[in-house]
């Protein structure tokens, strides 16, 4: 699972980032200063830090994260949009987002980071999809292109692949990937699956990546 060091002093932005962030699959490791830093530097994959912060600011503490990690993915957050700011800020860090910002924007901005830092992983196999799940990189093993998702198919994927191997019932699913209650009848999650396997499936009209487990719900099994 990436892990995300994330520093910021507004508690309920960063309840709110902490938790989408959360909800998308990532462990998030929420500060609200620098002053245990150095407890949490091992094992980060990205650092997300707010500029104004008590004590040391996210410039200074930035530029601390790339002497020691020269190889982690830095993106700063500011209210604060003036040129020189951004010109500072990505003189030593990897991406700059101005607040305020929608949660997309930052979660599609922390995924660029991560593919364009992309350490060597292992890849898991399913059928003729080469996966890395860290950076959800899906690669179709025949053509040896990448298979792009957009939105909830990306989501959706990702809790399959989560729970690899598990049967996942329809109310599973739903509330895992959208959040809210699932309601009988509801059209919402059968047609997401049927976009995903156009994509995912050498023939969608017989899956064999995402099965469908009669009366109960569905399974990506390795």
């Amino acid at each position: 699972m990436v892990r995300i060091l994330y520093i910021e002093d507004e508690k309920e932005i960063g309840s709110w980032v902490s938790e989408d962030l959360t909800d998308r699959g990532y462990e998030v490791i929420w500060l609200q200063s620098g002053a245990q830093l150095e407890t949490h530097l091992s094992n980060i994959d990205i650092a997300i830090l707010d500029i104004m912060l008590p004590g040391l600011d996210g410039f200074s503490i930035g530029k601390r994260l790339k002497k020691k990690l020269d190889d982690l993915p830095v993106l700063m957050l500011s209210a604060r949009s003036a040129v020189e700011d951004k010109i500072e800020g990505l003189s030593f860090a990897d991406d700059y987002l101005t607040k305020p910002f929608h949660p997309d924007e930052l979660a599609a901005r922390v995924e660029v980071l991560l593919r364009r830092f992309q350490k060597e992983e292992a890849a898991l196999t399913i059928g003729h999809l080469r996966i890395y799940p860290q950076s959800m990189l899906i690669i179709n093993a025949n053509t040896d292109e990448e298979i792009t998702l957009t939105g909830k198919q990306f989501y959706l994927f990702q809790f399959f692949i989560r729970h690899l191997n598990q049967i996942l019932t329809k109310e599973q699913l739903y509330e895992g990937v959208w959040g809210e209650p699932y309601l009988e009848g509801d059209k919402t999650l059968m047609v997401h699956i049927r976009f995903l396997r156009e994509k995912l499936e050498q023939n969608p009209a017989t899956p064999t990546i995402i099965e469908t487990i009669r009366g109960i719900g569905y399974r990506v099994k390795q």
